[in-house]
């Protein structure tokens, strides 16, 4: 068993992975309100642990010791969704906060493991520069880094949320290797070199990898299997809805957007014309689109009708179960219940890494 620190804790996803893993929580840290509310109502918190509300005001002298520190620093200068300032913005630059708290510290009090999350694009902001920087403040502290590019999806979750989580070894400690994690088939998940896109290769024993275009030519129409169309005015290629139990509609360079198929996961559920960059909808049996703080999600039903997805499916996307959703949504409205899960890790993927944590 190990002992950990959770910082910038949400609603402790972290926590609750770590704790199913065998290990200990000593203490967190949460800026917002809400968010700690649900924390403090979620898990079995001791009387005495340590609690810090803003990472700029703690000081290294009253952190319990622990083993590890956990830490999915804001994404909000980082995502591509934001302004992608990076480590220039002030959101996203308070990872330095908890390297400075690591300076801080005694060395022989340093923990043995930095445990950190944040999204796919930490990879590429600034030109990679930032995950460089990264890189280099983690040496500079004394620690050997090792990463991976995962997916929730492949922890039994239906959502597609890809993040980058890296593990930080105190040099000078022993400890294996975390990474990679491997699929239930023995093959390795995806791993990305920083600042490039990421090289898969396929097993020939798996289904093919689908056809995409490159650009330019024109999509073939098809009548097969279709059932409806959810443009008002029912008519359009874009608002065609196939039946799943049909052949796959013809592949169209269709600047993004995707054929229908029911059942399917949609993005912001209460706006029918929603125009947007990339996809709104999903196809049948595809993964949720990753879960965010600001978007909404719903679902395409058998009559073309969209339901919104409820807080309680978003907190169940993220690995939840409903006792906690419960115990939350106790204290929480549900525009931050909603918030909250976006906000998240997956508890099923801190899990997984924290129990090959020594």
């Amino acid at each position: 068993m190990l002992t950990f620190l959770d910082f910038f804790a949400g609603i402790g996803g972290f926590r609750r992975g770590m704790e199913m893993a065998g290990h200990k929580c000593l203490g967190h840290c949460e800026w917002d309100k809400y968010a700690n509310a649900s924390y403090e109502v979620i898990h079995d918190i001791e009387e005495g642990e340590w609690f810090g509300r803003d990472i700029r005001d703690v000081r290294a002298s009253e952190l319990p010791r622990a083993d590890v520190w956990c830490f999915g620093f804001p994404c909000q200068d980082i995502s591509v969704a934001g302004k992608q300032l990076g480590f220039d913005g002030k959101r996203s630059s308070l990872f330095f906060t908890v390297t400075r708290l690591i300076r801080d510290t005694q060395e022989e009090n340093r923990p043995k493991y930095l445990f950190i999350e944040n999204v796919k694009n930490l990879f590429s902001v600034n030109g990679g520069t930032d995950f460089l920087k990264l890189l280099i403040e983690l040496d500079e502290i004394g620690y050997d880094a090792e990463w991976q590019l995962l997916n929730t999806k492949n922890f039994g979750l239906p959502q597609n949320r890809e993040r980058v989580f890296i593990v930080g070894h105190l040099r000078g400690t022993s400890g294996r290797k975390v990474f990679p994690i491997t699929g239930s088939n023995g093959k390795n998940l995806e791993q990305v070199v920083p600042g490039s896109d990421a090289q898969r290769v396929y097993s020939s024993d798996g289904i093919a990898r689908t056809l995409k275009s490159e650009g330019g030519g024109q999509g073939a129409k098809t009548g097969l299997y279709i059932v409806g169309n959810v443009h008002p005015s029912g008519k359009g290629m874009n608002g065609q809805v196939y039946d799943s139990q049909g052949l796959a509609p013809t592949l169209t360079t269709n600047k993004g957007e995707g054929q229908k198929i029911l059942v399917r996961p949609v993005l912001t559920p209460d706006r029918v014309e929603k125009r947007q960059n990339g996809r709104r909808f999903k196809e049948d049996g595809e993964p949720m689109f990753t879960l965010t703080a600001q978007d909404r999600h719903g679902v395409m039903l058998n009559d073309y009708r969209i339901r919104r997805l409820t807080p309680k499916e978003c907190w169940r996307l993220q690995g939840w179960n409903d006792d906690d959703f419960d115990k939350a949504a106790s204290v929480c409205s549900d525009s931050q219940l909603y918030k909250q899960a976006g906000n998240g890790v997956s508890v099923p993927v801190i899990y997984e890494i924290g129990k090959r944590l020594e």
